[in-house]
């Protein structure tokens, strides 16, 4: 395995100083965000959509400096706003341009009902009306959705789409990514991230167990259950993640959540399951600066990914 970056923790650099960044880490593989829930300026898609010249120039300087570009990620939602379906459909496009293969996004999270707008996350079978709101979700929206999706993903090229396992979404884990997978195809997968895993009170190295060749990505991400608070308030927390010392739980740099002893073992078993591809790492530590806990991340993951 090898380690790559998501550059949004350093979303205050230009492209040409967080390449720089990178590159003086020993980084040597970017996966970059194409807008939607990122606003990272490292990459215009409608600027690399439109012109050849500019394609031509921003993989330029990812060459200067002999980074490659592994992945696209359009994480959004396009189960339920039009304009996140345009952003991945673009990226989509930018990916056969690039000759990029592997996409990471998320699967999106319809509203509740038709002639609703607002996405609604079902995590309880009770009251009974959630059960009619499950069954149009994924059998109105997200199946007949993601059949078209995976037809525009093979028309351009692409290989796999890697689906992030993350809360208010209607893939969310394993169970969930292996239903959508039956009914659209091989082309989703999971993009496995331990640190979402941790919060929903899973584990991520028994997720991977079950995925097995379903496995498509990791991102190298951790997160800590705050003791104090999780005891009495439980991990259903709505409080944003800048009232960190206030939350039942944090996403933290990787190894202060969970010790490198379970990265090891994590890492392990990923091979065990024939993963081994890259680990991109995603720094949202709120109580560091960025490149601190960019830092750390990086310090922990040499030290548990074996090459």
């Amino acid at each position: 395995m090898k380690i790559s970056y998501i550059p949004d923790s350093l979303g205050y650099m230009s492209f040409e100083e967080m390449l720089d960044t990178v590159k003086s880490l020993g980084i040597n593989a970017l996966e970059i965000p194409t807008g939607n829930w990122s606003k990272a300026p490292h990459l215009n898609l409608e600027e690399l959509v439109s012109s050849k010249i500019a394609r031509e120039k921003y993989i330029d300087e990812l060459r200067k400096r002999d980074i490659e570009l592994i992945a696209l990620n359009c994480s959004g939602n396009p189960l339920a706003y039009k304009k996140d379906m345009e952003i991945t459909k673009k990226t989509f496009q930018l990916a056969e341009m690039l000759g990029i293969k592997k996409i990471i996004m998320m699967s999106g999270l319809p509203s509740g009902c038709k002639g609703d707008s607002t996405p609604v996350w079902v995590t309880t079978s009770w009251p009974p009306e959630t059960q009619d709101v499950l069954k149009y979700q994924w059998e109105e929206v997200a199946i007949p959705t993601w059949c078209k999706l995976v037809k525009d993903a093979e028309n351009c090229g692409i290989d796999c789409i890697a689906l992030e396992n993350h809360g208010y979404q209607l893939v969310y884990n394993p169970e969930t990514l292996m239903r959508l997978r039956r009914e659209v195809g091989d082309m989703i997968g999971m993009n496995m991230d331990p640190g979402h895993m941790f919060w929903m009170g899973g584990d991520p190295i028994e997720a991977v167990r079950v995925l097995g060749e379903a496995l498509y990505h990791i991102h190298g991400k951790d997160s800590r259950l705050e003791r104090r608070m999780v005891q009495s308030n439980g991990v259903l927390d709505t409080k944003t993640i800048d009232c960190f010392k206030d939350r039942s739980w944090n996403y933290v740099s990787v190894g202060c959540g969970h010790d490198l002893q379970w990265w090891k073992e994590f890492f392990s078993v990923c091979r065990m399951m024939g993963y081994n591809d890259y680990v991109s790492l995603e720094m949202e530590d709120m109580t560091m600066t960025p490149l601190e806990g960019v830092k750390t991340s990086i310090d922990a993951l040499r030290l548990t990914i074996s090459k």
